[in-house]
């Protein structure tokens, strides 16, 4: 046999094992990696939600506190108007005691 043609068999003999053990190895791989992102896309579902959960329980306190925010200005407006009232109504007394002496 020529030397050419066995340096290239002695190649390929060495060759194919190494690339069916990468090919192997490759594949190995991408399972165990598919595995982890299956694992990953559950996870992120999982806080996805309870994040979509937060943000509604906030939003629900939000408006909570919009309420109550606009009851409290009725009720200053009210309170306002009382103190005017019974500023008048102590007024009047006090002019009605003037009248009495």
């Amino acid at each position: 046999m020529n030397e050419p043609l066995a340096n290239f068999l002695t190649a390929l003999a060495a060759g194919i094992p190494t690339l069916l053990a990468v090919i192997l190895s490759n594949r190995s791989h991408d399972k165990v990696i598919d595995e982890k992102l299956k694992h990953t896309d559950e996870k992120i579902d999982e806080r996805s939600k309870i994040t979509d959960q937060k943000i509604t329980d906030l939003a629900s306190k939000v408006e909570k506190h919009n309420n109550l925010i606009e009851r409290m200005v009725v009720v200053e407006q009210s309170t306002k108007s009382a103190h005017h009232r019974i500023d008048d109504v102590v007024s009047q007394l006090k002019i009605t005691e003037k009248r009495s002496r």
